[in-house]
């Protein structure tokens, strides 16, 4: 019998010694020396103090700074482990809202953000400063929505709009490959450079 078991036994250990371990192993090593940055998770540091990364989404709630999408993620809520609670950009949790074209809860918190907004800038509102992406995590904005914002961070870090517009436009990513997506702007990556930028 043991004659019959022994080639299954030695097959699923060695398979799991060459997919499990090595194969892993040698495609880290291969992605640390290619690509370091985006294979440790395309963080950002300041100070030397990992803040972020380029491919998740944060909240930024100040006026001085651009905001980014709305954030459908939850989290499991401290009090009461059987609900939860919204956690924007949390990206253990990743997931849209699932709330459909009827939904009165997503109707009424699409108003309250447009009147919001319009409150903030008379011109139209782009679309993703009040939609949810589909893993509300997205980092980035169109490039309508950072134009959108200009106003109301030059006036609360009393600069200059086109010092903004400036800073907007070099921040500003093309299509992928050319044709994919639209041009779209680093909410992150801009407020540091926000940051950086010399006072009036």
């Amino acid at each position: 019998m043991w004659n019959e078991l022994r080639p299954a036994v030695v097959m699923t250990i060695a398979f799991t010694i060459l997919t499990g371990l090595i194969y892993p192993l040698v495609m880290t090593g291969i992605a640390q020396a290619v690509f370091p940055s985006q294979a440790s998770g395309s963080l950002i540091e300041r100070d030397g103090k990992v803040i972020g990364s380029v491919l998740i989404g944060q909240v930024f709630a100040d006026n001085k700074y651009f905001h980014g999408r709305p954030s459908a993620t939850t989290d499991t809520d401290p009090n009461d482990a059987t609900k939860t609670v919204p956690a924007p950009y949390n990206a253990q949790s990743s997931s849209g809202s699932n709330l459909g074209p009827t939904s009165k809860s997503l109707l009424d918190r699409l108003k309250e953000d447009v009147e919001k907004l319009k409150a903030e800038n008379a011109k139209p509102v782009p679309v993703d400063l009040v939609t949810t992406s589909a893993s509300g995590l997205d980092p980035d904005i169109t490039l309508a929505a950072a134009v959108f914002q200009i106003p109301r961070v030059a006036k609360a870090r009393n600069m200059a709009e086109s010092t903004i517009a400036d800073l907007v436009a070099e921040h500003t990513r093309g299509r992928t490959l050319g044709v994919l997506g639209e041009p779209r702007v680093n909410v992150l990556e801009l407020n540091l450079a926000l940051d950086r930028a010399p006072p009036k």
